[in-house]
């Protein structure tokens, strides 16, 4: 069978790891270093981050970051924040308005000196936006990545669901990481038709072993509303175990009331405060963790829960947004009703009480999680929408 030609794509993101390691928009890096298997190069455009050079290579992948705004002004990637930034601040609005300037003219820059077949833009906004507006100089296809932040701000912000509808209507190809963003999509644009094609994870990274603390669960996330830790902190009072949590993500936002509410409800002393960490040292969290609990609500997808799997750890999430496509109930955890603070209790202290269920969880999750969500079948799938996109426009 004859080789497939090789292609180049060239990926616009906000959001992409900043130094080895780095969880931040990790896994956009996997999918590009996972795309050379499939014969397409890769190069990235991103924005530009303090004490980051300009330029780097991380796993044979060229990273190209553009300044946007003076550097006190530079919030707006790399934090989870950027919406918020952007609908609170007039400062915040001149810093995107940089953004969507400087990565034009960072992509334009780039295709004159590496002939990009397509470019594949993560997060319709900003990304899909600055795409449109290349396509519309140049011709060259782009395809637009959802990955849940960027629905919610669409059918939330004024106008943002027209905006949408002029990039996906121009993309080549629209892809959701879940069904649920897909659904979500759709109700938008009803001429989008999104393909459902998640991001890969790294199964030799993320791996089961070592021991288990059987009073331990783990939350990972920004601590925001939309992740849900205040749902937990309600429902810790209500377990009939103490168990403890770990909670990983403190100090990326104003985490003053979160840990307020932690004192109120009496259980403060019960969590162990931990920031954002490496991805090896997260892989060894999942591990000696009893359960990953999940009460986020429309969450994109939840590829933490994948990498939880993948270590053999059950998953407690709401039955919410795109993590009913990671979390099967009875196969790789449970769900419950959204909000429903007595029935994640409920949940949490059957998991953590049963050690029959919680290892034939984890054994059927990873498994589960290797079939659907691995390097290889991640990569080929996107490598034929990125081939199909680049043949419109030759």
């Amino acid at each position: 069978m004859p080789q497939m030609p090789r292609m180049r794509a060239l990926f616009l993101t906000h959001n992409y790891p900043r130094f080895d390691g780095d969880p931040v928009g990790s896994f956009v890096h996997r999918l590009a270093v996972s795309l050379a298997g499939q014969g397409i190069d890769v190069r990235v455009i991103a924005p530009a981050a303090a004490d980051v050079p300009a330029e780097d290579t991380f796993d044979g992948i060229h990273v190209t970051r553009f300044r946007y705004a003076p550097r006190d002004m530079e919030t707006l990637a790399y934090t989870g924040t950027m919406g918020a930034q952007v609908r609170g601040s007039w400062k915040a609005k001149l810093a995107m308005a940089g953004f969507l300037a400087q990565g034009y003219r960072a992509v334009s820059r780039e295709l004159k000196e590496w002939a990009a077949d397509v470019v594949h833009a993560h997060w319709w906004f900003p990304g899909g936006l600055v795409a449109r507006a290349v396509r519309a100089r140049t011709g060259l296809p782009y395809i637009v990545t959802m990955h849940g932040s960027d629905v919610r701000l669409a059918a939330t912000v004024p106008g943002g669901t027209a905006l949408f509808r002029r990039v996906s209507r121009n993309a080549a190809a629209l892809t959701t990481v879940s069904r649920w963003l897909a659904r979500e999509a759709e109700t938008m644009d009803m001429l989008s038709r999104p393909i459902v094609a998640p991001m890969p994870v790294v199964p030799d990274l993320f791996t089961p072993g070592g021991a288990r603390d059987a009073n331990r669960i783990l939350f990972v996330g920004k601590l925001t509303e939309q992740k849900g830790l205040h749902h937990l902190l309600r429902a810790l009072p209500l377990m009939k175990r103490a168990a403890t949590v770990d909670v990983v993500g403190a100090g990326r936002v104003d985490d003053t009331a979160i840990r307020k509410l932690a004192e109120e409800l009496g259980v403060a002393r019960r969590i162990n405060w931990l920031p954002l960490v490496s991805q090896r040292a997260l892989a060894d969290l999942y591990r000696s963790a009893a359960l990953h609990v999940i009460p986020a609500v429309n969450e994109g997808l939840g590829l933490t829960a994948v990498e939880s799997l993948l270590c053999e750890t059950p998953v407690v999430a709401f039955d919410s947004g795109g993590l009913p496509d990671v979390v099967v109930p009875e196969k790789t955890g449970l769900l419950v009703p959204v909000g429903d603070a007595r029935a994640l209790a409920a949940a949490l202290d059957r998991v953590l009480g049963d050690a029959e269920l919680r290892a034939r969880l984890g054994r059927e999750g990873r498994q589960f999680a290797l079939s659907q969500f691995g390097p290889d079948a991640a990569a080929a799938r996107y490598a034929g929408i990125l081939r199909s996109a680049a043949r419109s426009h030759a």
